[in-house]
């Protein structure tokens, strides 16, 4: 089930056709598009986003692109968003990893990566890919992620990155290879000259030399300060004095600023400023539902608020969506909280909430409805359309709330305690999760079996499923070490969804399943009560519980138990096109096809799941391979219509070796046509005509395999 991305953060904002052009740093830019990543650091408030699209505007690359924002900082919505970007180049770049992250449990962070990056390379003309605002993001994952494209990068694309602080990979090691440009505050502050352009030309201040000098020395080129001082003069005669009030830090000057700007505003306009400033992304129609007494419509006021160049930036060509600068935003929102209470906030949020899940935007829903402390509109939210928001790139915020939640209320709300004890799974931390499992039972006591309460207790059974096969990895030790040892190493790699990582820890398991195993026996019983608990549409959930069944009875010797969950997988997979669960299911039924010796049989399971799989590199496809090679030898040996015998066996190896016939009657004193004779059964067996064929043909069959390989 996929999750609707914003048109909006694909959008390249328009040059400004008012603008200071700054081709000192545009020519440092077009420079450095040998190397493979340019990177613009810098404060809030320097120009990033304006020098970048003036850059894109002349570069002479197409460009795809990515505004990110806190929303994002979960690996899952990161690499489905920038895998959005890349399809406004080339429309169905990304589509398998795309359906990878739809499954249940995700293949390694590098394989769905290495496949993009190999859709990537395939691009016939070079692109630039730039992440606007990646310090939003603020995720060792992400940045592990970002990294290892780095790191791999085909020569047609260049990462542009625009962010307030560097991300946490080695950067010296990129300069050392002549791999990065940079640009830094120091780069981009306005130059004297910039600063007079800015004022005089674009502001109309028509200030005389040494005041731009002086304001330019207040505030040290800081381009946001400057437009705040603009705007503050353009409505003061006095500017000598407004200009030597500047004083102290940027902090306390923009302080200074936002006040003189707001208080110059109508009180309709400062109004709207300060309750539309919640949102991340502002369109008419969401700013009608949040401030309701418009005087004007919310779309005739953003688009005032840009002609008035008040810190609205455009984010499409058809002006219906806007957002504000982010610096401005953060000055309004404090204002906001001073001027209201904290009841009339979580109103404005709750209205942008219903905004949002009534237009599809279910996180961006969510997101409101926590700021909004309506706990059963959230939980509604988190719950999710047949799959909870935490498994769709929502884990961080949502253990967030869970976690701010009193026990009574996660009492009153026994969804909650199960859904905390799985966003506790995702984010790698096993050894809370069976605590709130056990407190979602004990607030499901007494209640009455309907439909919902029985499918709750589906879901703690799937859970445990989970943490049952989490337990099987490792040594021999107990469970509460063992899941212990787990989080430890998945909280080494930083915060965030740990799919991979669980994904990493709980495959090698199929190595120690043997059906004696307590461990083994407890995946199967978490299995059966969670399939048969579980709502027939609740489709998700089923087909993962019903795969770590298949696997366990199969490892059981359950075959028949096993098939019917691997069916069951298969037909609910494609249902939602999770096409890796069903290919997993197929290699599972391959192989019980292999161990019963109906070899095509289990070829056909094999090929199917490779063209499930396509190009996915995980290791159950690669399984899959092997499992088809297998079965194709086995095939082709059991077409030696009679077996070699043991002089048969040391004439031909010695074919092998290049012996002559004669060579050949001297090693095994045998005469010559005696040699011939053997050499004419052996290519009858062997079904070949020549002495190479032979051989090919015997290596295929393996025949040498005890004698011609080393051991």
């Amino acid at each position: 089930m996929s999750t609707p991305i914003m048109a909006t953060k694909l959008y390249i904002p328009a040059p400004r056709p008012e603008a200071v052009l700054r081709p000192r740093l545009t020519e440092r830019l077009g420079k450095g598009l040998y190397r493979k990543f340019t990177l613009i650091s810098a404060p809030a408030g320097y120009g990033k986003t304006t020098l970048a699209c003036e850059w894109l505007a002349d570069c002479g690359r197409p460009a795809a692109w990515l505004s990110l924002e806190e929303g994002d900082n979960e690996l899952t919505r990161f690499l489905t968003c920038m895998i959005f970007s890349l399809q406004t180049l080339e429309a169905n770049i990304g589509e398998g990893v795309l359906a990878m992250l739809q499954t249940p449990q995700l293949p390694p962070t590098e394989s769905m990566l290495t496949v993009l990056l190999n859709e990537i390379a395939a691009i016939p003309h070079p692109f630039v890919l730039v992440l606007d605002d990646y310090h939003a993001v603020n995720s060792k994952l992400i940045d592990d992620a970002v990294y290892f494209l780095l790191e791999h990068l085909p020569a047609q694309m260049h990462l542009v990155m625009t962010t307030r602080k560097d991300p946490s990979f080695p950067l010296a090691r990129l300069r050392v290879r002549d791999q990065l440009t940079e640009l830094r505050a120091a780069d981009m502050r306005f130059t004297l000259s910039e600063s007079e352009d800015f004022l005089n030309r674009i502001m109309g201040l028509n200030l005389s030399r040494d005041k731009i000098i002086s304001l330019d020395s207040r505030t040290e080129g800081w381009v946001a300060g400057l437009h705040l001082a603009a705007l503050s003069i353009q409505g003061d005669h006095d500017a000598d004095r407004l200009i030597q009030s500047f004083t102290g830090s940027h902090h306390f000057v923009l302080d200074y600023l936002i006040e003189e700007v707001l208080q110059r505003q109508p009180e309709d306009v400062q109004t709207f400023l300060l309750r539309t400033s919640i949102l991340d992304r502002l369109c008419g129609a969401l700013c009608d539902a949040i401030v309701l007494d418009l005087a004007v419509s919310g779309k005739t006021a953003l688009m005032e608020l840009e002609r008035k160049n008040l810190f609205v930036v455009p984010l499409d060509n058809e002006r219906r969506w806007y957002r504000y600068h982010h610096l401005f935003a953060d000055l309004l929102r404090r204002r906001l909280q001073e001027s209201l209470d904290g009841s009339r906030i979580e109103e404005l949020h709750k209205r942008a909430s219903v905004w949002y899940e009534n237009n599809g935007f279910e996180v961006e829903a969510f997101r409101h409805a926590v700021e909004s402390n309506d706990i059963d509109r959230t939980a509604r939210l988190l719950e999710g359309k047949g799959m909870p928001l935490h498994l769709r790139g929502a884990a961080g915020i949502s253990l967030t709330w869970l976690g701010s939640l009193p026990a009574a209320e996660l009492d009153c709300r026994p969804a909650l305690w199960v859904m905390y004890g799985s966003a506790l799974l995702i984010a790698g931390k096993p050894t809370g999760v069976e605590h709130k499992l056990r407190a979602a039972e004990a607030a499901l006591t007494g209640a009455e079996q309907d439909i919902g309460v029985r499918d709750l207790i589906g879901l703690i059974a799937a859970t445990r499923a989970t943490l049952s096969s989490l337990a099987l990895t490792g040594n021999p030790d107990g469970v509460e070490r063992k899941l212990r040892t787990a989080e430890a190493t998945m909280q080494n790699t930083g915060e965030g969804d740990k799919t991979d990582e669980l994904v990493g820890l709980i495959a090698p398991a199929s190595e120690v399943w043997t059906s004696g195993n307590q461990g083994l026996e407890n995946v199967i019983v978490y299995s059966r009560r969670a399939l048969s608990y579980l709502r027939p549409d609740n489709i998700p959930v089923r087909t993962a519980a019903a795969w770590m069944l298949g696997v366990a009875c199969q490892r059981s010797r359950a075959h028949s138990e096993a098939r019917e969950a691997y069916n069951e997988v298969i037909s609910n997979s494609l249902v939602m096109g999770h096409q890796l669960m069903a290919a997993m299911a197929m290699i599972g039924l391959g192989q019980m096809e292999e161990e019963a010796g109906r070899t095509r049989s289990a070829a056909e399971c094999y090929q199917e799941a490779l063209r499930l799989g396509g190009d996915l590199p995980v290791q159950a496809l690669r399984e899959a391979q092997l499992g088809l090679e297998r079965v194709r030898h086995n095939g082709m040996k059991s077409k030696l219509i009679e077996p070699l015998s043991q002089r048969e066996f040391e004439v031909l190896e010695l074919i092998a070796k290049g012996l002559s016939n004669r060579e050949i009657g001297e090693k095994l004193f045998l005469a010559l046509d005696t040699v011939k004779g053997y050499n004419r059964r052996i290519f009858e067996k062997l079904q070949v005509h020549r002495r190479t064929e032979a051989i090919a043909r015997a290596d295929e069959l393996n025949l040498f395999k005890n004698t011609r390989k080393p051991h």
